[in-house]
């Protein structure tokens, strides 16, 4: 049983495109035999999931827009206020397993991302990153009102409603 590329996902049923690994036509009975294979392994399904960049997956609610099915999934929860993951130790919720499994080092202590520069320990890569501009300096979120820099977001938001006050 060969392993056999799909290309041109979208035709995949009518014209059963297909190519081997060098690139040569397959046979229909190979194609077929590939199907049963790909629809086993779940591997065509996560194919035809896979982004292609382009942001065509728009929420309903507010039309943001988002590349994949899975992130406009996720974020039309803020909408419903949906959190199906639940901290088994505390009770609190979360809209995605990843802020789940972060919050649950809070429980363990765990903290594996660590600073070179001063050895300082984080929950997350985010937020060792985060604490890293520290030590660069770097402000990469900068106000379009007048141009200030900021090291994280929040600050920038925080910095933000200044304009809006100075318009009331």
């Amino acid at each position: 049983n060969r392993d056999i590329d799909l290309i041109n996902t979208s035709k995949y049923r009518e014209r059963r495109d297909y190519r081997g690994p060098s690139g040569e036509p397959q046979q229909p009975h190979d194609a077929e035999e590939a199907e049963k294979s790909l629809s086993r392994s779940e591997h065509l399904k996560k194919h035809q999931q896979r982004p292609t960049g382009k942001k065509s997956h728009c929420c309903s609610d507010c039309g943001k827009r988002f590349t994949s099915s899975a992130d406009l999934k996720i974020h039309q929860r803020i909408h419903t206020g949906e959190k199906p993951y639940g901290c088994d130790q505390c009770g609190k919720s979360f809209t995605q397993s990843s802020s789940l499994i972060s919050h649950c080092k809070l429980h363990t202590g765990e903290k594996p991302f660590i600073c070179d520069q001063c050895g300082k320990r984080f929950i997350t890569s985010s937020h060792l990153t985060r604490h890293q501009r520290v030590h660069t300096g770097e402000k990469p979120f900068h106000c379009s009102d007048c141009g200030k820099r900021f090291s994280t977001s929040q600050i920038l938001k925080m910095h933000q409603k200044t304009h809006r006050r100075e318009i009331l």
